[in-house]
């Protein structure tokens, strides 16, 4: 099926609505962590434009004053902290506590004053506190930028419009090691529970934000 019949017959099964913006915000790093760049790594995947743009994104919502939220995957030693997923997935020991793969990427390092959130699964909400964070703050979006498309990305956009959050995603900003899984789950998730908007859209918004505060 053509892109073009594809997208008619989502529309015609009513799919494809559409989000606004809200009026607070959040920035939501998921996961940009070394392993995802470092070559030396078997979890490289080359993302490093992505990195490039959620830079970008990153210095523009600094200078609106909007929240910032940071996710890291570290688990315990041997992953008793992980379970399943940590048995399914032999990759995830890159992430035991002391890796240099877990570390931030350069440039996307958090500020001693933004929010960073420890996690063990895919969506930056399960087993967190960061459903609460953003609710006391009262951000009503969620501006989403990081790795991987389909899995930390995807779960955590889910469970943003799950738990009340419009969730925006960025496009230039996600990556994923493969552009089929990035293509598909960037067309599922604007289809059922998303807004994907690019990065040029992103920036205007977060200027206007800049302008008012």
């Amino acid at each position: 099926m053509s892109d073009q019949a594809l997208n008619k017959d989502y529309g015609k099964a009513g799919f494809g609505g559409s989000l606004d913006f809200g009026k607070k915000p959040c920035l939501l790093h998921i996961d940009f962590a070394r392993a995802y760049i470092d070559k030396t790594c078997s979890l490289y995947a080359g993302v490093e434009s992505s990195a490039e743009a959620a830079k970008e994104i990153l210095g523009e919502a600094r200078k609106a004053g909007i929240m910032i939220v940071h996710t890291r995957v570290e688990f315990t030693p041997g992953g008793a902290d992980g379970g399943v997923f940590f048995r399914k997935v032999p990759a995830l020991r890159n992430f035991e506590r002391g890796s240099p793969y877990g570390q931030f990427v350069e440039g996307l390092e958090p500020l001693p004053s933004e929010v960073v959130i420890t996690k063990q699964y895919a969506s930056a909400f399960f087993g967190t506190n960061l459903a609460s964070t953003l609710t006391a703050a009262g951000i009503d979006t969620l501006l989403l930028a990081g790795w991987s498309t389909s899995g930390c990305v995807r779960a955590s956009t889910l469970d943003a419009c799950q738990s009340g959050f419009v969730p925006i995603v960025i496009r230039e900003a996600v990556g994923d090691r493969h552009q089929a899984p990035h293509e598909s789950n960037l067309f599922d998730l604007q289809a059922k529970y998303a807004e994907v908007k690019s990065k040029d859209e992103v920036i205007a918004y977060l200027r206007k934000l800049q302008r008012v505060n």
